[in-house]
């Protein structure tokens, strides 16, 4: 191996350095059974994020409007509180919140029925705490879901 492949394996990650030693991985949600494209098959990250940030959007306009009276740093601390909530009501019986919805996403089981409330509430608890959305497995699930046995999946 010369040093330019040795650079272009660290820079490229090493799921891409073993994919060139003959490794395997399937695609995005093999592993749990899923289709690779269309309905069911995993959402992408830029659509996830996309839908993360509508329902932030949305969580800022409620605690500002109605809650914080006009103070900037009242209304981020109450958008948090308003997240969790929104996101713990609409997960637990609609599977999805408004942002979700709009760009066609909708968070199920592992087996692919709805989660259980205690699910719910773990997975809004851990995506509240951020870290554990910043860390994703193979599939492209964030810790989150798969400490909640979720998936976030396309409509």
């Amino acid at each position: 191996m010369d040093n330019r492949q040795a650079i272009g394996s660290w820079l490229s990650g090493p799921r891409s350095a073993a994919e060139d030693m003959g490794v395997d991985f399937g695609y995005r949600g093999e592993r749990l059974g899923l289709p690779q494209e269309g309905p069911g098959s995993i959402a992408r990250f830029g659509r996830r994020m996309a839908a993360l940030v509508l329902d932030w959007f949305l969580c800022m306009l409620i605690a500002y409007g109605l809650f914080s009276a006009g103070e900037q740093r009242a209304a981020t601390n109450i958008a948090m509180a308003v997240f969790f909530v929104l996101s713990l009501l609409t997960v637990g019986t609609v599977g999805f919140t408004p942002g979700k919805r709009l760009l066609g996403l909708r968070v199920a089981a592992e087996d692919g029925g709805r989660l259980s409330l205690p699910r719910v509430l773990l997975r809004t608890v851990l995506l509240c705490l951020l870290v554990p959305a910043l860390v994703w497995d193979r599939d492209g699930r964030g810790l989150h879901d798969r400490l909640s046995r979720a998936v976030q999946v396309r409509l």
